[in-house]
This record gives C-alpha cells, structure tokens and sequence, in this order.
C-alpha cells in the first residue's frame, strides 16, 4: 500500500532519528546515565513517528480503485406513472449517480421496476433474501464489499460485477438500490441522502397510486 505524502515524512523523520540516536551512541566516548536517558527518549519518539506512519495508513486507506463494470448507459422508466413522479424519479437519481459513488440505480415498488438509470443490465431484477430483509427489517443495508457475501447473486441482475450495494427500503413495499464503482465507496452522508430521498420518494408513489397529491406531512 501506498503511503500518502504526510505518512512518508513522519516514518522518515523517525528512520532517520532512530539511527541518528545509535550513531550518537556508540560514538560517545563516556555513557554517562544523563546520555543514556536522552538516548532513550530520542529512541521512543523515533519509535513514535514510525508508529504513527503506519496507523495513518490504516485510519485512512488507499481508496479502492474503480472496477471494470460492464452494462450499457441508459435510463429505463415506465410510462404509466404520474407526471410528479416521474419527475421526481428522474431528479433523484440523476443526483445519486452525480453525486455519489453510484454506477446503476434501480428502483422497485409493488412487485415491478419502476426505473433503473446508470449503467444497465439486460436481465430482470427480482428481489431475493437480502432486500427482503431490509424491508421487514425498515433498514437500510450497505454491503460494502459484495464478494464477502454468500447472497451476492442477488445482485447480478442489477448489475454483474458489482463491488457494492445499498439497499434502501420504501416503507415495506419496495426498495432503491444503489450499485457502487468501488469497495466501501458509499459514505454515511451517501446513505442519509439515500435515507432522505426514499422517504420523498415513498409519500410520492403512495400519493401516485391514491390518484391525489402526497400529504405535507
């Protein structure tokens, strides 16, 4: 792993006093306790810089680059649906996709997909065991590196190869997925907007299927 540019300098500057502390060592010509003592201190702050080298890597690893994702650009959005929300379905996810890490959204409401925008598969999505789960949960659920994951067939009709996926419930008759370009690309601020999003999206599908308009509340 590559080490960022503040990293390098504190493990040099810590390389470089630890040996600058065992020169000086065995070049005195008395160890008196009083260079002794500062030999060590200067030893265990060397040690230090080298420490926090190496924690900074793992506070803040190398991001994880982009997989080659395979699908055709497009938008698929049924006909039948309410000006609103069809409004309403295309500003979202064109804000998903442009403003986070989302190469494909999918939205499934009633037993049907009603959009899917990004890079897109041929086949037919269908949910399985771990939207289901979001939705009896009324949880959200990040899968933050899909190859861990025993279920992640679930997830090839969204699109193959996929890295991660979010799985947002709508109330408890649908779900927004988001297919990410990379391992542990989404971020919390990704899944309170994706929070956010699907409750506006639910009162407007709700209020689609009454034939009136969502209530303000």
């Amino acid at each position: 792993m590559a080490l960022p540019p503040p990293a390098r300098l504190s493990l040099g500057v810590g390389v470089a006093g630890l040996m600058l502390v065992v020169t000086n060592q065995l070049t005195a010509g008395a160890q008196d306790p009083a260079l002794t003592r500062a030999g060590v201190l200067a030893a265990l702050l060397a040690v230090g810089l080298m420490l926090v080298a190496v924690l900074w890597t793992r506070a803040v690893p190398e991001a994880a680059g982009r997989a080659s994702l395979q699908g055709r650009e497009g938008l698929e959005l049924v006909a039948d649906l309410r000006e609103p929300l069809r409004q309403e379905l295309g500003w979202g996810s064109q804000m998903l996709l442009t403003a986070s890490p989302a190469a494909v959204v999918l939205v499934w409401w009633r037993g049907r997909v009603l959009l899917r925008r990004g890079l897109l598969a041929e086949a037919t999505f269908s949910p399985g065991p771990i939207c289901r789960r979001a939705l009896e949960r009324q949880q959200a659920i990040s899968l933050v590196n899909l190859e861990i994951y025993p279920g992640r067939d679930e997830f090839e009709a969204l699109l193959p190869g996929l890295p991660a996926v979010l799985v947002q419930p709508l109330a408890d008759q649908g779900v927004v997925l988001l297919g990410g370009w990379s391992a542990r690309c989404f971020s919390r601020s990704d899944l309170t907007w994706t929070e956010g999003w699907a409750r506006r999206l639910t009162a407007e599908m709700l209020a689609d299927a009454a034939g009136g308009d969502p209530d303000p509340a």
